[in-house]
């Protein structure tokens, strides 16, 4: 990403955020009364909470430490926690103004507005810490999503595939060795031929997966056909060069706009990331230029970070198009906006004569928090012929 677009970005972002956050606290702060000793400590902790993500983000890129982290932890559970708290406020300030026009708050209410937003004050930080916690468990408990295919073509003595699909894992200070030594062993009992990648293998700075040896944990997926990986928008956010050497000297092959056949028998084809138009003077490669030499007797199967023009994958004569990105707004209801931006947003989709499947992801981005979907890896079991 270059250095304007960064900026621009971000800004944006942090403005966001300010604003949100501006208004969750003002809201909160009218629930304090007068000369409670509460309002300085609701300060210091709001403002804590607030500042917590960006400072451990900014550490860590100084130098990951143990505070760093602690503060990255803090704040990514705060970023779920206003979601919850800002769609609860808003809620609650639309029913007070339809009361001001049509006025239908029971007698006890109305006679002590104070404490009635005291009590609501309460209710709903009980409200968001449960739901955020339960997002929580649910983000650490992957499901695996099998799926049964076939592609009519001959791959010569191959007659079946078995590949372990695992998107957006999001290597870094959250998804840490514990929780991907957690998957890994989930991909190994699935007993895959190969394990592909569909992007966004790293979150975003290298050093907490340097500092943690998550190479290391990779070394351990077994698969005879190897570890196949290309490029997601997170590897650009970090440092793409890093993060792909880090990645290949630890036994994954990145495909970054290439064609790999396999044994003679199914072609992978790795798309570089969309990122690589916006970080670079050169262009990443159309999927014309990257088919052309593709014998297309064999298997095609695809690997496209972002899950958009699925038509170009049909017109291509590709057999299989896997590919990730969204995690299906990971947060509800975000959802209801990836669905509106992509095509397909979560699951399979037969188009023409290619399958397309999009996963929602193994790890998370930001908050360690799924509300809006389960995790998933994905065992895909191909026939041929």
């Amino acid at each position: 990403m270059r250095r304007i677009d960064f900026v621009i970005f971000f800004s944006i972002v942090l403005s966001v955020y300010g604003v949100i956050n501006a208004y969750i606290f003002f809201r909160g702060w009218s629930t304090i009364p007068d000369g409670s000793t509460l309002a300085p400590w609701y300060l210091l902790v709001f403002l804590f909470l607030a500042l917590s993500f960006i400072g451990g983000r900014f550490l860590e890129r100084v130098s990951p430490s143990m505070l760093s982290s602690m503060l990255i932890w803090l704040g990514s559970f705060w970023l779920a926690a206003i979601v919850y708290l800002l769609l609860f406020v808003v809620a609650i300030d639309m029913a007070r103004l339809v009361h001001a026009i049509v006025p239908f708050f029971p007698d006890g209410v109305v006679r002590d507005m104070n404490r009635a937003g005291q009590m609501t004050a309460l209710c709903v930080t009980g409200a968001t810490a449960v739901i955020v916690l339960a997002g929580y468990l649910n983000a650490r408990t992957p499901r695996v999503k099998t799926l049964h295919l076939g592609i009519p073509k001959n791959s010569h003595a191959m007659k079946s595939l078995n590949i372990v699909m695992a998107s957006d894992i999001h290597l870094g200070t959250i998804v840490c060795k514990s929780r991907l030594e957690r998957i890994v062993a989930t991909i190994n009992r699935l007993q895959p031929d190969i394990v592909l990648l569909p992007g966004d293998v790293v979150d975003e700075d290298i050093g907490p997966v340097i500092k943690q040896n998550l190479g290391e944990t990779l070394r351990k997926i077994r698969a005879p056909l190897g570890v196949v990986a290309v490029t997601g928008n997170h590897e650009y956010i970090g440092g793409v060069e890093p993060a792909c050497r880090y990645l290949v000297d630890h036994g994954i092959t990145m495909l970054r706009d290439e064609v790999l056949v396999v044994k003679n028998s199914f072609t992978i084809v790795g798309r570089e990331d969309r990122s690589y138009n916006r970080g670079s003077a050169r262009r990443r490669k159309s999927l014309e230029e990257l088919m052309k030499g593709v014998d297309r007797s064999l298997p095609v199967i695809l690997m496209d970070h972002q899950p958009f023009a699925l038509e170009e994958a049909v017109s291509h004569s590709v057999d299989l198009q896997l590919s990730g990105h969204t995690h299906h707004g990971q947060l509800w209801p975000f959802n209801f906006i990836t669905k509106r931006v992509y095509e397909l947003s979560w699951g399979y989709l037969k188009k023409g004569a290619t399958h397309i499947y999009v996963s929602c992801g193994v790890g998370t981005w930001g908050p360690p928090v799924r509300t809006g979907n389960r995790p998933e890896i994905v065992n895909i079991k191909l026939s041929f012929g």
